[in-house]
């Protein structure tokens, strides 16, 4: 059994204090900065993995000198 941190049983607490359409509306907020952190951190993933692929294509000879612009 996983016991909880004073954080997360002040978090219970103040949750228990509200009706159960706001404790909806607090469930679909937290839903919602999941998905966003979630989001991000596939950007980011996705970005580091084309960045090699791409380095090929910006860092070339011929285009050195539109690095100096």
């Amino acid at each position: 059994m996983q016991v909880l941190s004073e954080q997360e049983l002040q978090i219970i607490d103040k949750i228990r204090q509200f009706s159960p359409p706001q404790v909806a509306e607090i469930e679909d907020f937290i839903d919602f900065l999941s998905q966003r952190y979630s989001d991000r951190q596939f950007v980011t993933a996705a970005a580091q993995a084309a960045e090699p692929s791409l380095a090929q294509v910006w860092e070339n000879p011929e285009d050195a000198a539109y690095d100096e612009l």
